[in-house]
C-alpha cells in the first residue's frame, strides 16, 4: 500500500478581505502536492453567509471536484444564514470514509454559536456516545481520526478581548465543555483529533498505559498563515511527524519555524 498524505486546514474565514485569494493559493498548494485528501475543521466562513460558502466553493473547487474534501463546521459558521447546516446536516456525529482514513466528524457548534458573541463549543453525552460508537466501527488498517472545531484543551486567546472575556468569567474563548471527558473516551480508539477555533497552530500528545497514543492537533488559521500540516499514513499507522507545507507566497503572520519550512 503507497504512502498517503491528509492535509488539514481550518479557520479560513472568508469574507474576510483577502482570505479568498489566501484560500486559493493554500488550494493551490495542496494540489500542486499532490494532497491525497484534506480535512477541514470548520470557521470556513466568517459570518455563516451563502456568499461567503460560495468564495470557499470557488477557492478549492480543484480538490471538492475530486471528492478530496471533508468538512465540519465552526461557530462562524452557524451565524446570518447558517452554512453550517450545508457542511454538516442532519447528525452531529457523522463518519466520512477515503482511502486509508476513517473520520469520524463532529459538530461541536450549538444554537448559541448563531450570536458571534457566544463562540465557545457544546458536546453533550449522547454526541460523545455517538463518537465512541463510530470509532468502534473503524476498521483495521485505516488512519482513525476524529474531527472537530473547538479545542479540547485550555488554550490562549488570539486576541485582548479573548483574553479580556476569559479574565471576566464569560465563556467565549474556553476549551470545548467535555473535552477532557470526550478525550478520555477516545484514547486507544483512534489516531488523531484535529480541531481549529484558536488562531495559532499547537500540538498535544496523549496516551494513557501504554495505549494507543492520540495527536491533538490545532491547525491554527490557515488563511492567515499561509501554511498547513500534512501527515503521512500507510496501512493505518503514521509515518513521522507532520510537515508544514507552505503556500506561495508566505504569509507575513506564520511564525518562524513554519515560514522556514517553505
Amino acid at each position: 500500500m503507497r504512502t498517503l498524505t491528509l492535509a488539514h486546514v481550518s479557520d479560513l474565514h472568508l469574507g474576510v478581505p483577502g482570505a479568498e485569494r489566501a484560500t486559493a493559493s493554500v488550494c493551490e498548494s495542496l494540489v500542486e502536492a499532490g494532497v491525497d485528501h484534506v480535512m477541514v475543521t470548520g470557521d470556513v466562513t466568517q459570518r455563516g453567509r451563502t456568499r461567503e460558502w460560495e468564495q470557499f466553493q470557488r477557492a478549492f473547487a480543484p480538490l471538492l471536484e475530486a471528492g478530496r474534501v471533508t468538512l465540519v463546521p465552526g461557530n462562524h459558521d452557524r451565524a446570518d444564514e447558517d452554512v453550517a447546516s450545508i457542511i454538516m446536516p442532519d447528525q452531529r456525529v457523522q463518519v466520512a470514509e477515503h482511502e486509508g482514513l476513517f473520520m469520524v466528524r463532529v459538530d461541536s457548534t450549538a444554537p448559541h454559536n448563531r450570536s458571534l458573541l457566544t463562540a465557545h463549543g457544546h458536546l453533550d453525552e449522547q454526541d460523545m456516545a455517538a463518537v465512541v460508537r463510530a470509532l468502534d466501527a473503524a476498521p483495521p488498517r485505516a488512519l482513525v481520526v476524529v474531527a472537530l472545531h473547538h479545542h479540547v484543551h485550555p488554550l490562549p486567546g488570539d486576541f485582548f478581548h479573548e483574553d479580556l472575556v476569559s479574565w471576566l468569567g464569560w465563556p467565549w474563548c474556553d476549551e470545548l465543555s467535555g473535552g477532557q471527558r470526550l478525550l478520555r473516551r477516545i484514547l486507544g480508539r483512534c489516531d488523531l483529533l484535529l480541531h481549529g477555533h484558536r488562531h495559532v497552530p499547537r500540538e498535544r500528545h496523549e496516551v494513557a498505559n501504554g495505549s494507543r497514543p492520540i495527536g491533538v492537533y490545532n491547525a491554527g488559521s490557515s488563511s492567515k498563515l499561509g501554511c498547513v500540516r500534512v501527515f503521512r499514513h500507510a496501512r493505518g499507522l503514521l509515518e513521522g511527524a507532520p510537515q508544514w507545507l507552505a503556500a506561495r507566497p508566505v504569509a507575513p503572520h506564520a511564525p518562524q519555524e513554519i515560514a522556514s519550512a517553505a
